[in-house]
């Protein structure tokens, strides 16, 4: 008898291998460079699961990740300030982005197609130009800029943030899998397709929208709050930066946006491109474009999709070829 977790399926296994295995890894000697590049590959996970929950489960072309990472790590550095634990301060992050994602809902929602996404584009904008402006803590900041530090943040070593991350990206995961397994997966799924022949049978397309992208919010706020805590500083040019949305939509749609796997091979692909790219950063984002255009040009379905379509087709072969009994 397989062993699974309700709602994981028959990724339970593998996924808490990972998990384990990735949290034992910095006590065992792993160099300290790979603890960065881990925590990169955390980061980029976690976003390109929220987007491929969003667009390609929900068909929302959502763009306003960005706004929750800000929000996320804006909320934990100034509760930094007023004594709010680091760890706390995370959660209430994440809080904040999913109630700031269910407030501007009900208006985006009215908007159908390209104009839901540019709404949802200019609200990072929007908050940058927010956090420019209002001095939320009273003291003065860092660098010339509207940046603040995060006070506490020496309390935790490189482990503690890299142990932070990995969650945030499990939790990521686990829940793209839970809603693929579950009726709000399956709902999601009808209204991608066709969302008035989803109404029609029955599908509270509304509540199902709203449940995803809160959801997504709280995940990825989650995340910025980790990510400025590593930073030990945050700034709004650097956290409502449209990056983050380009980095989700690129790992999405290179691993595959509506394959399981998908946003794990685009975040491998797009955190060694980082590095490997760190040096040349016009380079980077030049070979981020090139590889996009070209599968996207030669297999939509993202590199895991397409090599299952190739197993397939191999195996179809292989049958075919078989001699009759």
């Amino acid at each position: 008898m397989r062993l699974t977790i309700p709602g994981l399926g028959r990724w339970s296994v593998p996924l808490v291998v990972a998990i384990v295995v990735l949290a034992v890894l910095p006590q065992v000697g792993m160099p300290r460079a790979w603890i960065t590049y881990l925590f990169q590959f955390f980061m980029i996970l976690t976003v390109a699961n929220i987007w491929s929950m969003h667009a390609g489960r929900s068909g929302m072309i959502t763009l306003c990740l960005a706004g929750f990472i800000g929000l996320g790590g804006y909320t934990m550095t100034i509760g930094s300030h007023f004594g709010i634990p680091i760890p706390l301060g995370i959660v209430l992050g994440a809080i904040v982005a999913a109630v700031f994602a269910f407030l501007i809902f009900f208006p985006v929602y009215r908007l159908k197609g390209v104009y839901f996404a540019i709404a949802t584009l200019v609200l990072p904008q929007i908050l940058k130009l927010v956090f420019l402006i209002w001095d939320p803590v009273g003291i003065p900041r860092l660098g010339g800029g509207a940046g603040y530090a995060v006070t506490g943040a020496l309390l935790f070593s490189r482990v503690d943030v890299y142990w932070m991350a990995l969650a945030v990206a499990a939790l990521s995961m686990i829940v793209i899998l839970v809603v693929s397994n579950s009726k709000l997966g399956l709902g999601l799924a009808a209204i991608r397709d066709n969302d008035n022949a989803a109404a029609s049978s029955g599908v509270d397309v509304f509540r199902l929208k709203l449940y995803s992208f809160v959801i997504g919010a709280f995940i990825v706020g989650l995340a910025g709050g980790v990510v400025y805590l590593r930073s030990q500083y945050i700034q709004p040019i650097s956290a409502f930066s449209i990056t983050w949305q380009m980095t989700a939509i690129l790992a999405a749609v290179i691993g595959g946006l509506r394959i399981r796997g998908g946003p794990v091979v685009g975040a491998i692909i797009l955190t060694v491109l980082h590095f490997w790219l760190s040096g040349y950063p016009g380079y980077s984002m030049l070979a981020q474009g090139i590889i996009l255009v070209v599968i996207m040009l030669t297999i939509p379905q993202g590199i895991v999709g397409g090599i299952g379509r190739l197993r397939g087709v191999l195996v179809n072969r292989a049958t075919s070829n078989q001699p009759p009994a």
